[in-house]
């Protein structure tokens, strides 16, 4: 099987051109200052109209941790039925209890919502966890299909041995998918060390204001994340090297 690039987006604009780059598969977020939180429902009827690929929303209703109240899981549960009902494929959630092990109790619960019609991707809350060998196999448990983790660093390449482990433990009962801090000059060392089938990468790229008057008192830098389309071919040429 060959090595599958998610990439990581912020925009309907930019999730479509990844797409067009040749992305297998997008985790649409908005929000980068918050590391990421659910689309609008705007964005997500709009992304869905546009494309019948592989497009994953992530369910997450604030940024900050992944300890979530009565309230905030309520709100999951409306968006990942809203995300179902667009006909989405899949989504990305993460779960944690206040002791530092996983909810498994809520993610099954979100993964029985999602049913069979929806993978289940567990993002990096897995990478805040207190053991990530325990948590690996209660992820299995709640139905996940696979996990996105830097290997419980900032950026995987610095975690390749922990990485290996957790791609040897999971086998074939979950993909972990290592991301964050991915690009095409280490892509290629990563899947290498690890064994990875999957790989994330934001391919980030600022996109400047594109306004012809700019009001010079506000002392503003009004640029946009966006998602760099050489960047992503660039990654897929080292895939298929």
């Amino acid at each position: 099987m060959s090595t599958k690039l998610e990439i990581a987006v912020f925009s309907v604009e930019a999730a479509v051109t990844a797409l067009k780059a040749g992305a297998h598969r997008i985790e649409f977020c908005e929000n980068p200052q918050e590391g990421g939180t659910t689309p609008s429902y705007g964005s997500l009827k709009t992304l869905r109209s546009y494309t019948t690929q592989p497009v994953f929303p992530i369910i997450r209703p604030r940024g900050g941790d992944f300890l979530y109240s009565r309230s905030e899981f309520e709100v999951m549960k409306a968006d990942l039925l809203i995300v179902k009902e667009l006909g989405y494929l899949g989504a990305v959630i993460g779960l944690l209890n206040a002791d530092g092990s996983i909810d498994t109790k809520r993610t099954k619960e979100l993964v029985d919502i999602a049913g069979p019609s929806m993978q289940i991707s567990f993002h990096r809350a897995f990478d805040r966890c207190k053991d990530p060998f325990i948590a690996l196999e209660e992820i299995i448990v709640t139905g996940c299909k696979r996990i996105l983790t830097s290997g419980q660093v900032p950026n995987a390449a610095d975690a390749q041995p922990l990485l290996k482990k957790l791609v040897e433990q999971a086998g074939d009962s979950i993909i972990i998918m290592p991301g964050s801090g991915l690009r095409s000059n280490n892509i290629k060392e990563i899947i290498q060390a690890t064994g990875a089938k999957e790989m994330h990468s934001s391919a980030r790229k600022m996109q400047a204001s594109q306004m012809l008057y700019a009001k010079d008192s506000m002392k503003e830098d009004l640029q946009a994340t966006g998602v760099d389309a050489d960047e992503i071919k660039k990654m897929l040429e080292q895939l298929q090297a």
